[in-house]
C-alpha cells in the first residue's frame, strides 16, 4: 500500500520553484518561503504565473512527483510526469477490458453503484440533520434508491447505465441547494453549471473536483494504470477517462461534502468570489488558500475503509481504489469493489 504523502500547492504568483539537494524550494523575488523534501510529496499542483526549474522537473518525474499546471482559476494546462511505471501486462489487461462490452459495462456499473449509494448517503445526512428540509431531501434519496435498483437489475448496454447515472445526478443537484444552510443569495445554488461555473457553488465545487482528479490521476499511475483509458467515460484525446470513472463514487463523500463544509461553516463568503467578463464566476486568492488548506486537512482524517476493514486516512483513499482496481484487472479480485461510504 502506498503510504498517504502530501501534495504542494503552489498559489503565489510570480513563485520559482527550484530543486537544492534533495528538496524543493519556493522562491518570490530570490527570497525562499518554503523548502519542502521531495520524498514527502506525492505531487505539485502550480497555479498561475508559477515557474519550475527543469532540474526539479526532472528529479520529481525520476521519483515520481507529477507536476500539474493550472491557471490561476484552477483550469487544467498541463501535467509533467515521468515514465511510465508499473507492469506492461496489467496496461494490456486494461486495454483488453475496454474494448469488451461486457467487462466494460461491468466496471461501469460499479461506479455508477457506489456514485449514486454515496450521493443517496449525502442526502439522508442531509435530511437528517436538517429537519426542515427533511420531506424534500428524502423523496430525492427515494430517487436515489429507485435507480440503484435499476442499476442492481443489470443494464445490458453502457448507454443505458449512462442515462441512469445523469437521471440520478440530476435528481441529486436537484436538491443540493437545500444542503446549503446559509442564508446568503449569493451563495444559492440553482443547478450544476460549468465551463464557466455560474455561481460560487458551482465554482467551488468545480475547483475542488480538479483537485480531486489529479490524486485520483496520481494514484492511478502509481499502481501502474493508464489514467487515458476508461469504461464508463468514453476515450477522448486527453481526457483522463479512466481517473473520471474512479472519481465518480468519490466525488460526493469527498468533494461535495467538504464544499458544504465550508459554506455552512462560514469558512468562506461571498466577497471571496467576483464574476469574470464572460458571465464565469472565480474565487480570489486568498479564498482559494481556505479551500486548499481545508481539502489537504481532511485528507489527513481518518476512517475505517468498508472492503479492507482498516483504518485509513481520507487522502490514501484513491490510492486504495486503484490499488483494487489494479487487483481486478490482474485477477487477484473476482470484482472490483467500489467505496462506499458509512
Amino acid at each position: 500500500m502506498k503510504r498517504h504523502l502530501n501534495t504542494l500547492f503552489v498559489t503565489t504568483q510570480g513563485a520559482w520553484l527550484a530543486k537544492e539537494g534533495e528538496a524543493a524550494v519556493i522562491k518570490v523575488n530570490g527570497k525562499v518561503l518554503l523548502r519542502v523534501p521531495i520524498h514527502l510529496l506525492e505531487g505539485i499542483v502550480a497555479f498561475g504565473a508559477v515557474t519550475v526549474s527543469p532540474f526539479l522537473m526532472a528529479h520529481c518525474a525520476k521519483n515520481g512527483v507529477g507536476i500539474c499546471f493550472l491557471t490561476e482559476k484552477g483550469r487544467f494546462l498541463a501535467r509533467v510526469e515521468g515514465p511510465v511505471s508499473g507492469n506492461v501486462l496489467l496496461r494490456r489487461t486494461q486495454y483488453r477490458w475496454a474494448d469488451d462490452q461486457a467487462r466494460a459495462t461491468e466496471l461501469a456499473r460499479a461506479f455508477v453503484i457506489a456514485k449514486v449509494a454515496n450521493c443517496r448517503l449525502v442526502l439522508q445526512r442531509g435530511a437528517r440533520d436538517y429537519p426542515g428540509q427533511a420531506a424534500l431531501l428524502r423523496d430525492a434519496a427515494g430517487t436515489l434508491s429507485a435507480r440503484l435498483e435499476q442499476l442492481g437489475k443489470g443494464c445490458g448496454e453502457l448507454d443505458e447505465i449512462r442515462g441512469i447515472e445523469g437521471d440520478a445526478a440530476r435528481t441529486y443537484f436537484g436538491v443540493f441547494d437545500k444542503l446549503i444552510t446559509v442564508e446568503d443569495l449569493n451563495l444559492q445554488f440553482t443547478g450544476r453549471s460549468r465551463r464557466p461555473p455560474l455561481d460560487a457553488v458551482n465554482a467551488l465545487l468545480s475547483f475542488v473536483y480538479t483537485l480531486l482528479l489529479h490524486d485520483v490521476r496520481s494514484a492511478l499511475e502509481a499502481v501502474g494504470l493508464d489514467p487515458q483509458v476508461g469504461f464508463l467515460h468514453r476515450d477522448r484525446p486527453g481526457r483522463p477517462s479512466l481517473a473520471l470513472d474512479l472519481m465518480e463514487e468519490l466525488r460526493p463523500v469527498l468533494a461535495d461534502r467538504l464544499v458544504l463544509s465550508l459554506i455552512n461553516r462560514r469558512q468562506v463568503r461571498p466577497k471571496g468570489f467576483t464574476r469574470g467578463e464572460t458571465g464565469g464566476v472565480v474565487m480570489d486568492e486568498e479564498t482559494r488558500k481556505t479551500v486548499l488548506v481545508a481539502y489537504q486537512e481532511r485528507k489527513k482524517e481518518e476512517l475505517r475503509h468498508p472492503f479492507l476493514d482498516e483504518r485509513c486516512s481520507i487522502g490514501a483513499i484513491p490510492h486504495i481504489q486503484a490499488l483494487l482496481l489494479a487487483r481486478n484487472f490482474r485477477g487477484d479480485l473476482d470484482g472490483y469493489p467500489p467505496y462506499f461510504a458509512r
